[in-house]
């Protein structure tokens, strides 16, 4: 969850004030979904998170993440794993695709554009709240943008804390229309979009995720040659340096250009093979 496009404030779409259509008091606090004009706007203890306006960045991590993970990855290095090619389900169960891991619901261009590449095997969303969860159900504010992609049957949406998931402590199905599966199954790419980096998190528990134990509890549901991306609002090469740190390999970051300011960019990393 971020500012649209690595932006210090949301895009301006419309004169008049925004409507608020849902506010919710959570453990996390706050969370707000409103219109301003043709966008929905998602707000989080009075920060403005993310909208509808664009989607880019979010479309890329998931892109990019896939591409990073056809490079890295080739049938004969699946082979000596004991995988299905570019698949982290250990070779059991109906996915015969790469299993991708999402970080956060937000508006659903994520989710929207794992759905949309026929290569992925499943597709698992974690979000922590129940709120967003709801606004993308059926006759939901959301629904409009993510009805489709939530019909595939590669989708589930799972209402947890990402670092409590990770770990396995906590995994709470959606509801009825949200299948839920065996969450303790390696994934092949991790695509953390739950705040705006590692040093700009929308809550401080967030923190827990980008240290040495919440990497490690990424790097511990990839699969070998598994890929982590992370998306941040500026590069930081501190986090480079705990990324490798933590065991990965293979560290780089990916720029993202925007309309003004510095590049957004996309953390990657490779679990070892």
């Amino acid at each position: 969850m971020h500012l649209e496009a690595g932006s210090a404030s949301p895009v301006a779409p419309a004169a008049e004030p925004p409507v608020v259509l849902d506010r919710r008091e959570g453990p996390h606090g706050e969370v707000v979904l409103r219109r301003h004009g043709e966008l929905l706007q998602i707000i989080s203890n009075g920060t403005f998170l993310m909208d509808t306006s664009d989607g880019r960045s979010e479309r890329l991590l998931v892109r990019a993440a896939l591409e990073e993970l056809r490079g890295r990855k080739s049938p004969e290095t699946a082979a000596t794993s004991g995988q299905e090619p570019g698949s982290g389900r250990l070779g059991h169960g109906p996915s015969t695709g790469p299993r991708l891991l999402v970080g956060g619901l937000g508006v659903g261009f994520s989710l929207v554009e794992a759905a949309a590449e026929p290569a992925w095997g499943r597709i698992t969303v974690v979000e922590r709240e129940e709120a967003v969860i709801d606004w993308h159900r059926p006759g939901g504010p959301l629904s409009p943008l993510s009805a489709e992609a939530l019909r595939d049957p590669r989708t589930e949406i799972v209402h947890a804390d990402l670092v409590e998931y990770l770990r396995g402590d906590d995994a709470t199905p959606g509801g009825p229309l949200f299948d839920f599966f065996d969450f303790f199954d390696l994934f092949d790419v991790l695509c953390l979009d739950i705040d705006n980096g590692p040093g700009w998190t929308v809550t401080e528990d967030n923190e827990s995720l980008y240290s040495p134990a919440g990497l490690a509890a990424c790097g511990a549901r990839l699969a070998p040659g598994g890929v982590l991306a992370v998306w941040s609002a500026q590069a930081d090469p501190t986090f480079d340096d705990a990324l490798r740190n933590a065991g990965f390999e293979g560290v780089r970051t990916h720029e993202v250009p925007v309309v003004r300011g510095v590049p957004d960019v996309v953390h990657f990393a490779i679990k070892p093979a």
